[in-house]
């Protein structure tokens, strides 16, 4: 009997102690690039969010299509099975607009520097809807691909001024330099239904930025009904690699919201 007594215990202590695990676990981030950029954007707020206990996982984003793009972000949330806060720069935040479509897993979006467009909506015409970009001359003549349609870089010469303003110019040389192209087609692609009206959105971005207008920003992150706004004075288009802590606490302060 007493060792029926002693099992018993052990039993229902094991299970309060998985109980209490599972309800601290923190949720997995998903953090997703944008164009012009690669998975290694991310490496300063990477390293802050596992020192703070947080999975990670960064996304190799193909920059083909909205919609294709976003149902490839999604089968990896779908695979992951827990929570996720979805992070998205740039043209990344459309591709989590889509890519949290139907997952009831997703408890959180975080849009840096990032288009959170409306159905219909276009990551092109969101830049142009409020003055102030300067991506269009710092495009580089497009590369013609054999299946149709063009691939777009910015040109490397001024790539530094454009993309990453307030990044050391050797830093920004190699972003450059190893920048991976967008089509054309996607920034002209119309969005779906979004995902910002019913799950809760954050948004950060920098003051300077020259991709998406800062006031193209703020109107979005409104219409968004964002938790909190984060607007980084003097950062750049690159926010997440020029202020790593502040994109970082925003995705901390998404997470641990109830």
């Amino acid at each position: 009997m007493k060792h029926l007594l002693l099992a018993m215990a052990l039993g229902a202590a094991s299970l309060t102690a998985a109980d209490a695990s599972a309800q601290t676990a923190k949720p997995t981030v998903v953090l997703v690039h944008g164009a012009f950029a690669d998975a290694s954007s991310w490496n300063g707020v990477i390293r802050i969010l596992e020192q703070d206990g947080y999975p990670v996982v960064a996304v190799a984003n193909p920059l083909r299509s909205v919609a294709s793009d976003g149902a490839y972000v999604g089968d990896l949330v779908s695979s992951l099975g827990q929570p996720v806060v979805l992070v998205g720069h740039s043209y990344g935040g459309s591709v989590i607009t889509e890519a949290a479509r139907d997952k009831s897993n997703v408890k959180a979006l975080v849009y840096v520097a990032a288009f959170a467009p409306e159905a219909g909506e276009t990551a092109a015409g969101l830049s142009g809807k409020f003055p102030g970009s300067t991506l269009g001359p710092a495009i580089a003549p497009p590369v013609k691909l054999a299946s149709g349609g063009n691939d777009l870089y910015i040109q490397q010469d001024k790539f530094h001024h454009q993309f990453a303003a307030d990044v050391p110019k050797a830093e920004a040389a190699l972003m450059a330099a190893t920048q991976r192209p967008i089509t054309e087609a996607a920034l002209n692609e119309k969005s779906g239904a979004p995902t910002w009206t019913s799950i809760p959105s954050w948004f950060v971005y920098g003051d300077k930025d020259l991709n998406i207008p800062p006031k193209a920003l703020a109107f979005m992150a409104e219409r968004a009904k964002s938790r909190n706004t984060e607007v980084v004075p003097g950062a750049s288009h690159v926010v997440m690699v020029s202020h790593p802590d502040v994109v970082a606490r925003q995705i901390e302060r998404a997470a641990e919201a109830k």
